[in-house]
């Protein structure tokens, strides 16, 4: 048997014989009522709020009321906010036991145990909902999370990505098979690379190819997250995919043309390059990546590249710049580091910085009606931090409390 399988069966025992309470078991067992003291509110949308009050009924907010009480959490000493979504990660990326890249000398149940390290990490930093692109393990995590049998973050899956490369590229007919597939086996989305890399931007499926991928999606109600550089920017916006990852080598014309047709930009800013870089030894002579150490020197002069794209990006009116990571091996956790790239690296506003991983990324992945905001009817997704980020963008380091559904997951004391 295949590790793959392995692990995913391991993934089923762990789910018919966990002892935790099911959703509906903990709701029943929820407070009713919870009402949350906030000095200082971002509602998520860009505007700030003082001296209120959330009040929370089981997983939903059912009111902003300055008045109601009696208070269960106070946090008027915190800046209290939607809990963050990153549009683009990697939960099911792990450092083997001997310290390199990948899963090597975990059992699968330790592997496991990895996969919910990474989960409750990137929940207790401050991420209520992430999008996990390119792995078929992801599925029955965010199964587990759904059913509480472990702690994370909402996960939106794409299962197996479409490559442009091997089997799975074909006739248009044969990709269209493969995204029924993905719907089959419970994606939420469809990954797509349509490019290699920075370094490397030749488009590496043709415009039938993405028009017949990302056509399929929206027939069966799927999004489309696009890995795409240089040319393959375009043809995938043409494409009329949802959302582009990465972009770098796309022109001004590429990025007014993705403003017109509403298409979404999620630029990484410079944490993924970061991790590469600070966990070198960890990814030398893994596949994919340089096979020594001594060639991670390219990457340090990505940086500066990423950064000047981004900046290129803000300038364009109306382009929809939503916040993605690419958190994978080592960065788990630590996704609220790319806010403070974009805004000390990428000259973005700090407020901005915030809606793009509040509002406009609940827009992005489709459920601006349920999360992404303070907001009476939406989810009970909610964090608060040491500090004002519009003053100092270093405070999304310090997450203090942690709500998604109704539900606390971190409460810190504080002053």
């Amino acid at each position: 048997m295949s590790l793959t399988k392995i692990i995913l069966s391991g993934f089923v025992a762990l789910t018919v014989c966990a002892a935790m309470p099911s959703r509906s078991d903990t709701s029943q067992n929820q407070p009713k009522r919870v009402v949350i003291a906030a000095g200082t509110l971002f509602d998520g949308q860009g505007k700030v709020l003082h001296n209120t009050r959330i009040v929370i009924e089981r997983s939903k907010i059912v009111a902003i009321d300055p008045q109601a009480g009696p208070v269960d959490y106070d946090l008027s000493g915190l800046t209290v906010m939607p809990g963050w979504i990153d549009a683009h990660v990697h939960i099911t990326w792990i450092f083997g036991k001997d310290g390199k890249n990948g899963s090597g000398g975990w059992t699968p149940a330790e592997t496991l145990q990895q996969y919910e390290n990474n989960s409750r990490s990137t929940l207790l930093a401050g991420f209520t909902t992430v999008q996990s692109v390119g792995s078929p393990f992801d599925i029955p995590l965010r199964d587990r999370i759904n059913l509480l049998q472990t702690v994370g973050p909402r996960i939106l899956s794409s299962a197996q990505p479409l490559t442009g490369q091997g089997e799975q590229t074909g006739t248009p007919d044969q990709i269209r098979d493969f995204v029924r597939a993905q719907k089959q086996v419970g994606a939420d989305l469809i990954k797509i690379f349509a490019a290699g890399g920075p370094n490397n931007s030749a488009p590496t499926l043709s415009q039938a190819q993405l028009d017949a991928a990302c056509g399929e999606a929206r027939q069966l109600g799927l999004r489309t997250l696009v890995h795409a550089y240089g040319p393959a920017v375009r043809m995938a916006t043409l494409a009329g995919c949802s959302q582009i990852e990465h972009g770098v080598g796309a022109t001004d014309d590429d990025l007014k043309l993705m403003a017109a047709k509403g298409t979404y930009l999620d630029p990484q800013a410079g944490l993924v390059w970061e991790n590469y870089l600070l966990n070198k030894e960890k990814f030398a002579g893994t596949p994919y990546y340089p096979p020594t150490v001594a060639g991670f020197a390219t990457m340090e002069k990505l940086l500066p590249v990423y950064h000047e794209f981004f900046k290129r990006a803000m300038k364009i009116p109306n382009l929809k710049i939503v916040f993605g990571t690419d958190a994978l091996a080592g960065s788990h956790g630590r996704n609220a580091e790319e806010f403070i790239d974009r805004v000390r690296d990428g000259g973005a506003d700090p407020m901005t910085a915030m809606v793009s991983a509040q509002r406009l990324g609940a827009e992005a992945l489709g459920l601006s009606d349920q999360i992404g905001s303070i907001a009476a009817g939406l989810h009970a997704d909610i964090i608060a931090l040491d500090g004002d980020p519009q003053k100092d963008i270093t405070s999304v380091r310090r997450v203090m409390f942690v709500m998604k559904d109704g539900l606390v997951y971190k409460n810190t004391p504080h002053r």
